[in-house]
C-alpha cells in the first residue's frame, strides 16, 4: 500500500507538470466516459432498477401472444379466466387509467381516476394509512360507489381533512364514498401519470364481453418459476377457446411476463443500441489518451532507462505507469459522471422519447450506486485498457542504447509508431461506424419528416373532455353536448371549423372485426378487422381528409335515419379488390361483446384518403368512421367510460390563441373542464420523439468520434513530424522539394485514414442490421450515406494531415540539423 500512494504522489506531481498533456487527456475521458454514463443511466432507470412494489421478481403481466407479437391488452373475460388460474397465481387485479369530473367545487375539475379490482391494493402494495381498500362485494356490478384518494389529492384538496372518510364526494355525477387514503410513499408515477384516486372497476364475474380497454397483472404464487406459470397459463388458452368460440384465433393464446419486462421490452433494443454506440465513442478516446500516452513514454525513455539502471524491474516501472493511466482515467470518469448526468438530464427535459420509467422530464433519471459502480468500473477498466500498451512499450526500452542516444530527435518514422497507426486506424474505423449510423438515423428523421400523414395538421387544436355520468350513458346526451359544443366554437372568430370524436390521429384508438352483409363468411365470423372511430360532422374538414368516394356525414345523418359508415381507402383495397363499397353494408362488431349486441347493419356512404394513424412509419390500415349521433347506447355507454371526448378545432390563426376562447365555451356548453390541451402539431411531434431521440444522440456520438478521430490523427501526424525533424531536414538539404515532404507527410498519415475507412465501411455493412428496425423510408445500405460519409471522414482526416505535413514543408535544414 505504501508502494501505491508513492505511485499515486509521483503521478499527481507529474500530471501537475505537464498542464497541456493533462487537460487534453482529461477531457477526452470524460468525453467518453461521460457519454457512457448519461446511456447507462437511462438503462439503469429503465431496465435495471426494479420496480418499486413488493416481490418485483413475482410480480407479472398477463400477455396476449400471436405470430405478431405479444401485448398486454385485456377484456372482462380474459381477467375473469386469469384469476381462475390459481394454482400459479394470485393476487390478480385489473387496472386503466380514467378521467373524472370532481364537480363538488366552485368549478369542475377533472381528476385522473384509476380504475382497479379488489386485490389491486394488495397486489401493489399500496399502503393504505387511513380507512380501508375496496371489499369484493363493492367490486361487482351494482356494487356501493365508493373512492380511495391518494395522499396528494387529501392534501392538496381537502386540505388533509382527519373527517374526510365516509365523506362523499361526486365525481362525473355519481356520488361515491371515501372509504381510504393511500399513504404517500405510494407512487405508480415511473408507469405514466399517477392517479389523484382509486374507483372499483366493477366487472360481472360472468361476463362473455372480449372488449380490449384495461390491463391485468398478478404474483406468482410463492416458489412457482416464471416458466411454470407460463407453461399454466399458455395451456389455459384451450380451455378459453372451448369456452368462448371464436374470441381466440387458433394461432393466439395467453402467457405471463413479469411486470418490468412488459413495460420495457420494446424499449430494450433502442438503448441496447445506443449503449453499444456510446462504447464506441469511449474507445475512441482510449485510443487517443492511448497515442498521447505512447508520445510521452517515448519521450521518458531516458527517465525509464535510468530507473532500470538503479535497480527498478520491468514489473516497478509498468505498475507506475498503470497508476498514472489509472488516475486519468479516474478524474476524466468524475468530470464525466457529473457531465454525464447533467447532460442526459437536459436532454430528457426536452424530449423523453416515450421512454417509460423516466418521470416527468427525466426527473427519475439520477445518480444511485448502480450509475456510480458502473462510472467507477469504466473509468478504472479504461485506465488498464489505455495504459498497458504505453506501460508495456515504455518499459521495454533498452538500456544501454537509450542511455547512449542524445536527445536529438531521430528518424522515428512509422516503422516505429505501429501501436500509435493501428490506435489511429482503430479511432477512424470506429467513427465511420458511428457516423454511417447516425447518418441513417438523420434520413430516417428527414423521411418521417416528408411523410404524406393522410391529414393536415397544421392550425387544428385538441382537449379531451370526460363525459362519465349518467346524462350521457345514452347517445342522444352527447349527441346533445357534442351539437351543442361545435355550433358554439364555429361561431368563435378565427374558428374555421370544429368536430369531436373519440380517437386523434396518433393517439390510439379502438380496433373491432366486421363482417359484409350479404358476403360469404371465411372459416370465422367475421371476413376482417379494422380502426374504429366515433366522429361528429366536419371531422374530416377539421383535418382535410379528402374525400375520394361518396360523402361524409352531416347533420342529417342523426339517431333515428339509416345507420351509415365511411371506411378508407386501405379497406376499400383488401376487401373491395374488383367490387364498390358503396354497394354493401357492414355489421361492426356484433358478437365481440354485449354492448354491440344492438349494432345495426350499417351503409358505407363514403371512402376518405388513408391517414397513418397508428404512427407515421407504419401503414394504414382499414379503418372505418361512424357517426357519434348513431352509436347504440350501450355502446356509447362503453365509451365514455373508457374514454374522454376529443374535441378537435380548426383554425385561421396560430390555435394556442384560441385555447382560452375556446375552453370557456365548451365549458358554457357543458359546464364541464378540460385537459390534455395541444395542437395536433405537437401530436405529430411527439409521434416521432423516439425517432428524434435516437437521431440526436447519435448525432452527438457520431459527431463526438469525427473530432477525437480528426485530433487523433493530427496528434500522430504532428508527434511523427516532430520526431522526424532532422530527418526531413536532411532530405531537404540534399535537394527534396517543400512539396516533395508535404506529399510524403500527407500520403503516409492519409494511408492510415483509408485503411480505416475501409475497414470501417466493411464493418458497417455488418453492423447496420441492428439499427434497421429503427429505419424508416431508407435501408440499411443506403448507398447515399455509404458514399458520403468516408468522402466526408477522408476529407476530415485530409485536414487533420495537411497542418502538419504543411509545417513539415516549412522546416529549415540548418535549423534542423541542429534539433535537439
Amino acid at each position: 500500500m505504501e508502494t501505491f500512494f508513492r505511485d499515486l504522489k509521483y503521478s499527481l506531481r507529474t500530471f501537475r507538470q505537464s498542464p497541456s498533456f493533462t487537460i487534453a487527456a482529461v477531457a477526452a475521458l470524460a468525453l467518453g466516459i461521460g457519454a457512457n454514463t448519461a446511456i447507462f443511466s437511462v438503462v439503469n432507470a429503465v431496465l435495471l432498477k426494479p420496480v418499486p412494489f413488493p416481490d418485483p421478481d413475482r410480480l407479472v403481466m398477463f400477455m396476449n401472444t400471436s405470430p405478431q407479437g405479444s401485448g398486454p391488452g385485456a377484456s372482462p373475460a380474459k381477467f375473469q379466466h386469469w384469476r381462475q388460474q390459481t394454482d400459479v397465481v394470485e393476487d390478480v387485479a385489473a387496472f386503466r387509467g380514467n378521467i373524472v369530473n370532481y364537480t363538488g367545487g366552485d368549478l369542475p375539475q377533472q381528476l385522473t381516476a384509476g380504475q382497479v379490482s379488489a386485490d389491486y391494493f394488495r397486489l401493489f402494495g399500496a399502503p393504505i394509512v387511513r380507512g380501508r381498500a375496496f371489499t369484493p362485494d363493492e367490486d361487482l356490478p351494482n356494487g356501493n360507489k365508493v373512492a380511495v384518494l391518494s395522499h396528494g389529492l387529501w392534501m392538496r384538496r381537502f386540505g388533509g381533512d382527519p373527517e374526510m372518510l365516509g365523506k362523499t364526494i361526486s365525481l362525473s355525477g355519481d356520488p361515491h364514498v371515501v372509504v381510504g387514503i393511500v399513504g404517500p410513499t405510494f407512487d405508480v408515477g415511473e408507469f405514466g401519470t399517477p392517479p389523484d384516486l382509486w374507483i372499483p372497476f366493477q366487472l360481472d364475474p360472468n361476463t362473455a364481453d372480449q372488449g380490449h380497454y384495461f390491463q391485468v397483472a398478478g404474483r406468482l404464487k410463492e416458489g412457482v418459476p416464471l416458466n411454470q406459470a407460463k407453461a399454466r397459463v399458455e395451456a389455459s388458452a384451450d380451455e378459453y377457446r372451448r369456452k368462448y368460440a371464436n374470441a381466440l384465433q387458433p394461432n393466439s393464446g395467453f402467457s405471463v411476463e413479469l411486470f418490468q419486462e412488459a413495460f420495457v421490452s420494446n424499449v430494450r433494443p433502442t438503448l441496447l443500441v445506443l449503449a453499444g454506440a456510446v462504447s464506441f465513442v469511449l474507445l475512441i478516446a482510449c485510443a487517443n489518451v492511448a497515442n498521447l500516452l505512447l508520445v510521452r513514454a517515448t519521450g521518458r525513455k531516458r527517465e525509464f532507462a535510468i530507473r532500470s539502471a538503479i535497480g527498478a524491474g520491468r514489473g516497478r516501472i509498468v505498475r507506475q505507469l498503470l497508476t498514472e493511466s489509472v488516475v486519468l482515467s479516474t478524474a476524466g470518469g468524475a468530470l464525466g459522471l457529473a457531465l454525464g448526468v447533467a447532460g442526459i438530464r437536459a436532454l430528457l427535459s426536452v424530449n423523453t422519447a416515450g421512454l417509460p420509467r423516466l418521470g416527468e422530464n427525466g426527473s427519475l433519471v439520477g445518480v444511485d450506486w448502480r450509475v456510480l459502480g458502473f462510472t467507477l468500473l469504466v473509468s478504472v477498466g479504461t485506465g488498464v485498457l489505455f495504459g498497458l500498451i504505453p506501460a508495456l512499450q515504455g518499459s521495454r526500452a533498452d538500456l544501454s542504447s537509450t542511455l547512449k542516444e542524445s536527445g536529438g530527435r531521430t528518424g522515428t518514422g512509422f516503422r516505429h509508431n505501429k501501436a500509435r497507426s493501428l490506435l489511429v486506424v482503430s479511432e477512424v474505423t470506429l467513427a465511420l461506424i458511428l457516423l454511417i449510423g447516425s447518418a441513417l438515423l438523420i434520413r430516417t428523421s428527414l423521411a418521417l419528416g416528408a411523410v404524406n400523414t393522410g391529414f393536415d395538421p397544421n392550425n387544428v387544436l385538441t382537449m379531451r373532455m370526460s363525459l362519465t355520468g349518467p346524462q350521457f350513458l345514452a347517445s342522444s346526451g352527447v349527441d346533445r353536448i357534442v351539437r351543442d359544443g361545435v355550433e358554439r366554437l364555429r361561431a368563435l372568430p378565427g374558428v374555421e371549423q370544429a368536430s369531436a370524436t373519440c380517437c386523434v390521429p396518433l393517439e390510439g384508438g379502438y380496433g373491432l372485426p366486421f363482417a359484409v352483409v350479404g358476403r360469404p363468411l371465411p372459416d370465422g365470423p367475421f371476413h376482417g378487422g379494422g380502426g374504429w372511430l366515433t366522429v361528429s360532422p366536419g371531422y374530416f374538414e377539421v383535418f382535410k381528409i379528402p374525400v375520394k368516394r361518396g360523402r361524409t356525414f352531416t347533420d342529417r345523418d342523426a339517431a333515428g335515419t339509416p345507420p351509415v359508415v365511411v371506411i378508407n381507402e386501405a379497406m376499400a383495397k383488401e376487401f373491395w379488390k374488383d367490387g364498390d363499397p358503396l354497394n354493401d353494408r357492414l355489421v361492426i362488431g356484433r358478437g365481440i361483446m354485449r354492448e354491440f349486441a344492438s349494432e345495426p347493419d350499417r351503409q358505407i356512404i363514403g371512402v376518405v384518403s388513408d391517414v397513418r394513424d397508428r404512427g407515421l412509419n407504419n401503414d394504414p390500415g382499414p379503418t372505418m368512421y361512424v357517426p357519434q349521433a348513431q352509436v347504440p347506447d350501450a355502446v356509447n355507454a362503453l365509451n365514455v367510460r373508457i374514454t374522454p371526448v376529443a374535441w378537435v378545432v380548426r383554425t385561421r390563426v396560430e390555435p394556442y390563441s384560441l385555447s382560452g376562447p375556446i375552453q370557456e365555451q365548451l365549458r358554457q356548453a357543458s359546464g364541464l373542464p378540460v385537459s390534455e390541451v395541444r395542437s395536433m402539431a405537437d401530436v405529430v411531434s411527439r409521434s416521432t420523439s423516439r425517432q428524434r431521440f435516437n437521431m440526436l444522440l447519435m448525432t452527438i456520438f457520431g459527431g463526438s468520434a469525427l473530432l477525437l478521430a480528426a485530433i487523433g490523427i493530427y496528434g500522430l501526424m504532428a508527434y511523427s513530424v516532430e520526431q522526424r525533424t532532422q530527418e526531413i531536414g536532411i532530405r531537404l538539404a540534399l535537394g527534396a522539394e517543400s512539396g516533395d515532404i508535404r506529399k510524403m507527410i500527407v500520403y503516409q498519415g492519409m494511408r492510415l485514414a483509408v485503411v480505416g475507412v475501409v475497414i470501417g465501411v466493411a464493418s458497417a455493412f455488418g453492423l447496420t442490421r441492428f439499427i434497421a428496425s429503427f429505419l424508416f423510408g431508407v435501408k440499411a445500405w443506403d448507398p447515399v450515406v455509404f458514399i458520403s460519409i468516408p468522402i466526408l471522414l477522408t476529407v476530415v482526416a485530409l485536414c487533420a494531415v495537411w497542418f502538419p505535413a504543411g509545417r513539415a514543408s516549412r522546416v529549415d535544414p540548418i535549423s534542423a540539423l541542429r534539433y535537439e
